[in-house]
């Protein structure tokens, strides 16, 4: 989901960013990458930017999942391509696993299986888009969803997350800036970048506001059921009863296979308020402009979903639990760094930097790539989501390898320590 081409207008040289549309996370990577001290003592990159953990031996999927795509290419009955809006089983599968969570069984009909999570957001956007409209977006959020907007010529307004309030939603926020253009409210849980996983009460009440403004929800669950903290996993489609739900979602995350590049764009709206035969075929319609993942890859995905054993999942969130617990512990005893709250889900948390107990640092963009530089560690600005001077770690690597990451940051900001002001 983090993968994307569009060009940035970042310049490291300025350390500028010229406006928030134009931020891609993996062109301010790239460009923090391009800044790093290429010397003969150069040292390993930390990158702790970026939400991929498959380049580490603890974050590997299960053997089932890649049993079920060899079988499913060696039967070399899917090599053509597929409907547009996915195969028949493949929707099948994916309605009757999203139906576990909900009171009611989606209809495969329901299901359109996507290029990744990205798609699922593209697709979204684009079908709801229409003159003069707007959408409200979480502030700090995940970019892919403003640039779709501005793509499609849709207003951006944002609401704002709470950090006092483990990241809630300010939903007199909402009702203050939902009008009759409103197309929709994006609501990211378990939370890209915020690492919060929300609880029934407030989805409930996010529902219901979103009913008392009249739009209907999309729902954000590429991070779904990866919670470890107090809040388990609530899908939004549980209060679909409220105001329709659009999910995305995808196997990248939970199944540790962002490169598979498998998604789901669904409709649940058990009261048909939304769905109508018009939305659909527009749905369709964007699909076959689209395309859809490689054949062979969805046909595997109802082995992936059966045959995936519990203990796969468990091990991974205990491994999402031990870094969360390390990374928030080694930040308390970094003096210009604050982290609000420990991550209780997805790979990621926010912290914020505290610029007057450094010397000779500007703001975030400037402290990654000054960072980067000297201590060859990549870390995420804040800016890059919405919220300047904040920074965006991901855990989900190595714990000695994260370790180290925050080791060397804290080196860093001893380093950049204005002395006057800690004395």
């Amino acid at each position: 989901m983090e993968n994307m081409g569009s060009q940035t207008n970042i310049s490291f040289q300025t350390k500028q960013v010229e406006t928030f549309t134009n931020i891609t996370i993996k062109g301010i990577l790239g460009l923090l990458m391009d800044n790093i001290d290429g010397g003969e003592d150069k040292r390993e990159v930390i990158s702790l930017g970026i939400g991929d953990p498959t380049a580490h031996s603890c974050f590997h999927t299960t053997d089932a999942a890649k049993e079920a795509v060899v079988e499913s290419l060696l039967l070399d009955k899917f090599n053509g391509y597929s409907p547009s809006s996915g195969l028949p089983i493949a929707r099948k599968a994916i309605a009757n696993y999203l139906s576990r969570d909900l009171p009611y069984d989606l209809s495969p009909e329901d299901v359109y299986v996507t290029s990744g999570c990205t798609q699922a957001i593209e697709i979204a956007v684009s079908i709801l888009a229409k003159p003069n409209s707007n959408i409200l977006l979480p502030r700090p959020g995940f970019p892919t969803y403003v640039l779709c907007a501005a793509f499609r010529n849709v207003e951006v307004r944002y609401y704002d997350l709470l950090p006092k309030n483990n990241w809630q939603v300010d939903l007199k926020a909402i009702e203050d800036l939902a009008d009759q253009n409103t197309i929709a409210i994006v609501v990211i849980n378990p939370g890209n970048p915020c690492g919060n996983v929300y609880s029934y009460d407030h989805l409930e009440k996010i529902a219901e506001t979103a009913k008392k403004v009249k739009t209907l929800i999309i729902a954000d669950e590429v991070y779904g059921h990866l919670a470890f903290g107090e809040n388990p996993f609530i899908s939004m489609g549980l209060f679909s009863s409220i105001t329709p739900i659009l999910t995305l979602g995808s196997l990248s995350k939970r199944w540790l296979i962002p490169g598979w590049r498998l998604g789901w764009f669904v409709i649940n709206d058990p009261n048909c308020i939304f769905k109508s035969p018009k939305i659909v075929e527009r749905i369709k319609k964007y699909c076959d402009i689209g395309g859809g993942p490689a054949t062979f890859i969805q046909a595997a995905v109802p082995k992936i979903i059966e045959s995936t054993k519990e203990d796969f999942f468990r091990n991974t969130l205990k491994m999402l639990k031990k870094n969360s617990d390390i990374c928030y512990e080694k930040i308390q005893d970094i003096s210009c760094i604050n982290c609000p709250n420990r991550s209780q889900g997805s790979m990621v948390l926010m912290v914020k930097l505290n610029l007057t107990l450094l010397k000779d640092i500007s703001d975030d963009i400037d402290f990654c790539f000054k960072l980067a530089k000297e201590e060859s560690v990549l870390l995420l600005p804040g800016t890059a989501v919405g919220l300047e001077n904040w920074l965006r770690i991901t855990f989900a690597v190595e714990p000695s390898f994260l370790e180290e990451g925050l080791s060397r940051l804290k080196s860093f900001c001893l380093r950049h320590s204005n002395t006057k002001i800690m004395n």
